[in-house]
């Protein structure tokens, strides 16, 4: 999605999507032997530090069916690409990949802006995305498979918890851009009409790291829970200052939901003790297919963890795999219509679906985060939750199915 920032960001992303458009006709691939995929994510820039170990098990996913002999007697060939934490950088790489790269689908993005970005690249050529990423709904394209988690299966159930658990002042805080903005509005609709008080609300840019105005206003309005839609390298200095103007987890709980392991490991769980999230997975889940995916990830990158980005990343890879074979072909509209009638229990999410409108039905679960860096599970779905892309309550009337 389109971000709140600088009109000149907003003329590159449009200048962007016009340069894609001037070539219209999209190859086919012509090797026998090999088909290629595209691999897009941000490898640099303020989202790198969430984004290169979705690629990373995006390639291990591709790695692994390779060595079962590939698809469709072919082997894939990832193409890796550097989306630089730039909408418009995503929208070229995507063109790029497709028109230039002869790729038969293309995994990747995690900002809303970014995808926002590909949506009309993949539209207009009528290829295929697989987004790993949750995001904040109100979209919904026949033209990428939305894995992630809507609104409904993350931002909601961590408020049905937070409520059950007497949290009723809360605090909205995120980075200036569609998903948080998109989501506090959805998350402020059911506040009011739960009855509870939203204390504050609150962006910065993405990759601000000066929280002293917003640390005073939370000061001020005294919540008794943070919900964080802060992304990227900005949750560093969020929770270093928190703790430094006095206001650690164990004292102002936060619950965040873009922080995973990942990003617990490089912040330094110590300081994100005691602080929350809401995902669809954790590495702590005790799946058989879950330690079976996380040792497979741990030998090729030893001491890393896994988080639910890179598990969803990994799901896409084999979910598309198993869409072509029953498909029989790779054509990117037959291969979307396939992976809806599967039933995905093999990957480390427990038994998943995509449905027919592109979203995947699951569990949904809050955590506490423990000094080792692992998320304790605090509750869950009692069973995988259904896609809903647009939330009733803030968008009624509106409803997705292809």
């Amino acid at each position: 999605m389109l971000t709140r920032a600088s009109s000149a960001r907003r003329s590159a992303v449009a200048a962007a999507v016009a340069i894609l458009f001037s070539t219209t006709a999209l190859p086919t691939s012509a090797a026998s032997d090999t088909v290629k995929v595209g691999v897009l994510q941000s490898l640099t820039g303020t989202m790198a530090i969430s984004e290169v170990t979705v690629k990373n098990a995006e390639l291990l996913a591709i790695d692994q069916i390779n060595a079962k002999g590939g698809v469709l007697g072919k082997q894939i060939v990832p193409v890796v690409e550097d989306g630089a934490s730039d909408p418009a950088m995503f929208a070229q790489k995507a063109q790029k990949l497709i028109q230039q790269d002869d790729v038969v689908t293309v995994f990747g993005g995690w900002t809303s802006a970014s995808r926002k970005a590909m949506l009309p690249v993949f539209e207009r050529f009528h290829a295929l995305l697989w987004y790993p990423v949750q995001f904040e709904g109100n979209e919904c394209s026949p033209d990428i498979m939305y894995s992630g988690a809507q609104p409904n299966q993350q931002i909601l159930p961590a408020l049905q918890w937070a409520e059950e658990k007497g949290y009723k002042s809360i605090f909205l805080l995120g980075s200036d851009y569609v998903f948080p903005r998109t989501a506090n509005l959805i998350l402020r609709k059911h506040i009011i009409h739960d009855g509870d008080t939203v204390a504050g609300e609150e962006y910065v840019p993405l990759g601000g790291t000066d929280f002293s105005a917003v640390i005073s206003k939370i000061k001020l309005a005294k919540p008794e829970i943070v919900f964080n839609t802060l992304n990227g390298d900005s949750n560093v200095s969020f929770f270093k200052q928190m703790a430094a103007a006095g206001l650690p987890s164990s004292k102002l709980p936060v619950m965040s939901f873009s922080i995973a392991e990942q990003e617990a490991k490089a912040i330094g769980p110590s300081l994100l003790a005691g602080s929350y999230a809401a995902w669809n997975y954790f590495q702590s889940l005790p799946d058989p297919a879950n330690k079976k995916f996380v040792a497979a990830y741990q030998a090729k990158y030893p001491g890393q963890p896994v988080d639910d980005p890179m598990a969803h990343g990994y799901l896409d890879v084999y979910a598309w795999a198993a869409a072509v074979k029953k498909a029989g072909t790779f054509d990117p509209a037959k291969v979307a219509k396939a992976a809806s009638t599967l039933t995905l229990a093999d990957v480390g999410l427990g038994e998943t679906k995509f449905v027919n409108n592109l979203s995947l039905s699951q569990t949904a679960y809050v955590g506490e985060l423990e000094p080792d860096g692992q998320f304790k599970i605090l509750w869950s779905s009692k069973a995988p939750v259904a896609p809903i892309p647009y939330d009733p309550l803030s968008f009624p009337g509106k409803t997705c199915v292809h």
